[in-house]
């Protein structure tokens, strides 16, 4: 696998866990993609602003601010002052998971698995083949944790600020 197909790959999967979650019924309609990496966010890093979430998550402030809105709303975030500056507002995941946060984390990729993974004959996939599927799925998640990809920006980071090589001998530049 290569890099481009990793991309690809990650997509895909997004584009699954979104079909698998259940459909909101109340609130602020819209892709939930931005609202769940904002939410994975504030759980590694409470109490912080939304430029800072911004910045580690790379999605636009704008987004972000409307994410956290729903957030809000639903009920799974709280806000308050920040007293370094009144004019910015401090993030904090809420105490108890609302019932949406339940209802998300308690919906299961099972059954969506086997949907998409079923032949254009419409012959479905063999049971265990989905519990492959999934298991290969967990093990994933628990390698390629949240903090993978902070060290992973880390050193795309380093490499910005670092002077380019030497190549074969010859100073760069």
């Amino acid at each position: 696998m290569n890099g481009v197909e990793l991309f690809l790959l990650g997509r895909t999967l997004m584009k699954i866990g979104e079909q698998a979650m259940p459909p909101a019924t109340s609130g602020s309609p819209g892709p939930a993609r931005s609202v769940l990496v904002v939410l994975g966010d504030l759980l590694s890093h409470p109490g912080t602003t939304v430029g800072e979430i911004a910045a580690r998550t790379g999605l636009p402030q704008s987004q972000v601010s409307t994410a956290v809105a729903r957030l809000e709303q639903a009920g799974s975030v709280d806000t308050e002052p920040d007293p370094a500056d009144r004019r910015r507002r401090l993030v904090h995941p809420t105490a108890t998971p609302s019932a949406r946060v339940a209802e998300v984390r308690a919906a299961t990729i099972d059954d969506t698995l086997a949907s998409l993974l079923t032949g254009p004959n419409g012959i479905t996939p063999h049971p265990d083949t989905i519990r492959e599927v999934i298991q290969a799925l967990d093990l994933l998640a628990q390698r390629l944790t949240p903090s993978v990809a902070a060290r992973a920006r880390d050193v795309d980071a380093a490499a910005e600020h670092t002077t380019p090589k030497q190549h074969r001998g010859h100073p760069a530049g």
